[in-house]
């Protein structure tokens, strides 16, 4: 499907299912899809004060940062940007230990934003070790499964164009950026809901996400031990309908390419890594029955 945007409110209900926003009340790989991220951290450089270097923020934390595919990475206080369509998946962290090291299990992408069925994921299970669905009492369930559950997150997958406000590079030196498709896996569980409130929104209004323009700020939070953090504060702009032309039907066209090579490539993972745990007469069994399939379909 090429074609994102329709006049028949009938049909909005797919078109919704499609760009990613049903439950919520030129093509690019995986190294070519900039990446947006937001920055907890600021950023040191040193400047001349009266013929003595200082230290200072050249760039602050809670600033937005691009990462190009040619490696340059820009950072800005504020975007503005356009989405497209929106993904989920699951995304675990396993710590290493000294003889292995840690490693991220990512799961399949799907446009179910409560995450209810199982997604393969590319360490050859599902959903990345966390059972599907809604799990009503968690403190009933198994240790091992509580702590392996706390490790996986929920991602929201946005994808879109972004402007940066005021961009600089990384010793705060002005720079220029033009409009830029990117992809921004929000994993926070404060991010998450903040920027899923404005899809939630565009839902509520039967609008499409890239019909607005959205301008996003970051907001300072603090846990218990004095650590910082931030997370995206998003403002709808509903003054402006953007029309939806051309260049916008490939450019989601490409996402959604994108995003099905992403789940072929984790596909592909998961097999290996099945097969690899079964024997070879399991092997041998599961190809016969696959080929039986086959001559019986070829038969019909």
């Amino acid at each position: 499907m090429t074609q994102l945007i329709t006049t028949d409110k009938n049909s909005y209900a797919a078109m919704a299912k499609m760009v990613g926003i049903a439950n919520e009340g030129a093509a690019y790989s995986d190294s070519q899809l900039p990446r947006l991220k937001m920055i907890h951290e600021s950023i040191m450089g040193t400047k001349e004060f009266d013929g003595k270097q200082a230290k200072v923020e050249v760039v602050e934390a809670g600033s937005f940062k691009l990462e190009m595919p040619n490696g340059s990475v820009h950072y800005a206080p504020s975007i503005k940007m356009r989405m497209i369509l929106q993904r989920f998946s699951h995304k675990r962290w396993i710590p290493g230990d000294a003889k292995t090291q840690g490693r991220y299990v990512k799961s399949m992408m799907t446009d179910d934003a409560k995450l209810e069925s199982d997604l393969k994921d590319d360490d050859g299970g599902f959903n990345c070790g966390k059972p599907a669905g809604y799990i009503k009492d968690f403190k009933a369930l198994p240790t091992k499964m509580q702590d392996t559950i706390k490790q996986i997150k929920r991602v929201r997958g946005i994808f879109g164009t972004v402007d940066l406000v005021n961009p600089t590079d990384d010793s705060g030196n002005v720079v220029t950026v033009d409009t830029t498709p990117f992809i921004w896996e929000v994993e926070n569980r404060e991010a998450f809901k903040e920027m899923g409130s404005v899809f939630a929104s565009l839902f509520k209004m039967q609008r499409f996400p890239m019909q607005h323009y959205i301008t996003v700020n970051s907001d300072e939070r603090q846990i218990a031990s004095g650590n910082k953090y931030y997370v995206p504060v998003p403002s709808l702009d509903l003054s402006v309908e953007i029309p939806t032309d051309d260049a916008t039907q490939e450019l989601g066209a490409n996402f959604m390419a994108w995003i099905d090579r992403q789940n072929t490539s984790i596909m592909e993972k998961w097999k290996e890594k099945v097969d690899a745990k079964m024997s070879d007469d399991d092997v041998d069994v599961v190809n016969d029955m696959v080929q039986i399939e086959v001559d019986d379909e070829e038969a019909a």
